[in-house]
Formats: C-alpha cells, structure tokens, sequence
C-alpha cells in the first residue's frame, strides 16, 4: 500500500518540494504591519538591496527584513542601528536559501510622540503592578564598601562618578561594567552585567549611569525588561540616567533616582571633608555642653554650701545645746523623784506584808501544826477529830518545828 509523498521514508519529499510548499504557505500569509526596533542595517555595494535586522526591545527575538536601497536611504528620518520603526511588507521564504524574511514596501519611523505615549502606557502598567510602591524600596547604605557601576565605555558619567567619589571618600571601590548605553544591543547588555553585580556579595549597591541624550538615545533606560530587572535585585539600585528632565522609567523603579551622575556619587559617598568637620563641631558643641553643665552643677553646689546649715553644721546643735541640758536635767530630776516614790511605797508593802505574813504570826507565840500520814505529804491540822490518838503530828514554830504523838480529844472545858 502506497503512502503520501512526504510520509514515509520509503516516498519524502525532495527538498525543493518542501522549500516550494513552505513559501506557498508563508505567501498565503498576506501582508502586515510590524514595529521594531533597527539592530543591524547593511547596504551592500553596488546592490539594490537593503538588508535589516529588526529587533523585539522587550524579548530576545528578531526578524530579518529586506527592502529597496532607495526605501533607506531616502527615508525622511535617518534610519540607523537603534531606530525605533514601523515596516509594512510581506513575508517570503526564500526557496534557493531556505531562509525567511519580511520584504518591505514601507518603512515608519516612530515619532517622539509616540514613543513618549508608549513609555506611558508601560508606566501606567508598572505601577498599577507596584514596582513605583515606596515601600519597596530597598535602603541605600550609608557608605558603601564597593559599588557597582553600570555606564558606558570610557564616558564621562563614569569619569564623573568615579572621580567625584574618590575625591570625597579616597577608600570607596568600584566594580565597573561597561555596556553599551544606547541602541539595540543596550538592554540585554545591561541587564546582563545587572544580573552580574547582583549576585556580587561584595557590591553593596549599584550604580546605572548615563549622560543626557535625545528621547531615543534613552529610550533603553524606558525598556521594560530592564524596569523589571531593577525590580528583581536584591542589591539596591540607583538610576542616574540623563539630567535632571530627563526621567525614564527605570528612575521610577530603581530605588534612588539621582539627577546626575555626579549626584550620584554625592548622595552615596559622603564627603570627607564635610564628615570630619562635622565630628569635630559635634565634639566641640558636646564639650561646650560638657563644660556648661559642670558649670551649673557647682554652681548648684556653691549655693547649696553657703546656706547656713551647711556652712556651720554645728551651729544649729549649739543652738539647742541648753536646751537639751534643761530637758536632761529635768528628766534626771524625775526620775530620780520617781525612783524614791516608787522605793517607799515598795518599803511601805513590805512591812505590811511582814506584818501580815505567817513568819509574824508565829513570833507572837501561835503554831502550825500539820499531821504526818504514814504516806503522802503531810496536811494541815483544822479539827482535833483529824488527829486521833497515835497521830503522828508536826509543829512548826518562829524558829523551827518539833515532832510529837496525839494522845487523842481532851475536853479542855472541864479543867477550868
């Protein structure tokens, strides 16, 4: 069973069968309008035929273009690499090559205008995604060790950052990257050597520096691709780009705009001169407040020494000197008076109390006479039947006691 030309191995298609259908097809494409921007622009001697290569500023793609000689070099605007175009033409492959371009009937150059409208369009659409937000910033060191410059090849922003910088503070470094700053090679050779910086832990911030130029010799610094790099490093950007009306966008995402160059490294290095200067008013300013308040506090102190009770302490004492000798005398007296009060009465309730106290009763010739029970201690005689005959009986006298044996009740009325 035999196949379809071009299906099998066993049936391919010659290559000038699939060169004729690939421009077949690529002529059914019609005519369209493309922009770009121009990155190489050849005119051959002695031929009619211009060759172009147009570049998409936003992605790393091209397209080949051929045009008329005469579409170049009569343009109205002088068509150089970097110019911003708009072509009209028509695609075609090229049997004999195999190899596709754009013939163009109409070249364009963008207007300022409409680039200038375009610029805003993409600003519009960075800052309604946050890359203008404040708070996104990333700070800028105060003195930076090393900082990364990103500038043209021998230019005079580099000439200018570099030597204003030493100048002001002699041990700054820098790691300089020199690119193209214009033009369609621009944009993937700063961000490449942006990239580079970046992922550098010894840059501690970075400089992108250009001087002045027309609206198309900064439109690079406008790209999108490179506003989207800034708003991807880790490591703080400083846009100086142009003077001080020039303002591309990247100065809206970078984290520090600079009006110049020479701003630039103004605002990142400090002047020497001026820090040195500043630190000696300071210590002089701290001295002065020093002094002054060590003025005040003795001050203080003298005011507080020459008030009389610290001028003479003792003399306040002295003062009350009689007064306490009064009040110690009198204290004595009372005591004293006290003491002989308080000695009579105890005398006078002794006596009492000898006078009552048993010791007393027994001198007048009266006794106390206790039995002694055979166990226990010995008790108190009250009434004669408590001693029974054979009682064994203690009395005591004024100057002792004697032992004797009841020989039991005696009617004592009888005997009278």
């Amino acid at each position: 069973m035999s196949t379809a030309p071009g299906q099998s191995a066993d049936n391919p298609f010659p290559v000038r069968g699939v060169a004729i259908r690939v421009a077949g097809w690529i002529d059914k494409l019609g005519a369209v309008w493309v922009e770009g921007q121009i990155a190489q622009l050849t005119l051959r001697p002695n031929s009619n035929t211009a060759f172009i290569t147009l570049r998409d500023p936003a992605a790393d793609m091209s397209l080949s273009l051929t045009c008329p000689r005469d579409l170049v070099t009569n343009a109205p605007v002088k068509m150089t690499d970097g110019t911003q175009v708009v072509v009209f033409g028509k695609p075609n492959f090229y049997t004999g090559r195999g190899t596709f371009s754009l013939r163009v009937s109409e070249i364009r150059a963008v207007g300022i205008g409409e680039l200038l409208a375009r610029i805003e369009r993409l600003r519009r659409l960075l800052d309604a995604e946050g890359l203008f937000d404040p708070r996104l910033k990333r700070p800028v060191p105060f003195l930076p060790g090393t900082i990364g410059l990103i500038t043209g090849r021998a230019s005079a922003a580099e000439h200018d950052i570099v030597a204003v910088a030493t100048g002001r503070w002699p041990a700054v470094r820098f790691e300089v990257r020199n690119t193209v700053v214009q033009g369609p090679n621009a944009v993937p050779q700063i961000v490449e050597a942006l990239r580079a910086l970046d992922a550098d832990p010894h840059v501690d911030v970075i400089v992108l520096a250009r001087g002045g130029g027309s609206v198309e010799d900064l439109l690079p610094f406008s790209d999108e691709t490179l506003c989207r790099e800034i708003a991807r490093c880790t490591t703080a950007v400083v846009s100086a780009i142009g003077h001080e009306p020039d303002n591309p966008l990247c100065d809206l995402v970078a984290d520090l705009r600079a009006a110049t160059p020479t701003d630039a490294a103004k605002r990142l290095v400090p002047d020497t001169a001026a820090e040195q200067a500043l630190v000696a008013d300071m210590r002089r300013r701290s001295a002065r407040a020093l002094r002054n308040w060590v003025n005040r506090e003795q001050h203080t102190l003298s005011q507080l020494r020459s008030r009389p009770v610290l001028a003479r302490p003792l003399e306040a004492v002295n003062a009350r000197a009689e007064e306490v000798d009064r009040a110690r005398t009198a204290a004595r007296r009372d005591i004293t008076r006290l003491l002989t009060a308080e000695s009579d009465r105890v005398g006078h309730l002794a006596a009492r109390l000898s006078t009552l106290g048993p010791a007393a009763t027994l001198a007048r010739g009266y006794a106390v006479v206790q039995t002694l029970p055979a166990s226990g201690a010995p008790q108190v005689l009250h009434s004669v039947a408590d001693a029974p005959a054979g009682t064994r009986l203690r009395i005591r006298v004024a100057d002792g006691s004697v032992t004797a044996t009841s020989e039991g009740q005696h009617d004592d009325h009888g005997d009278g």
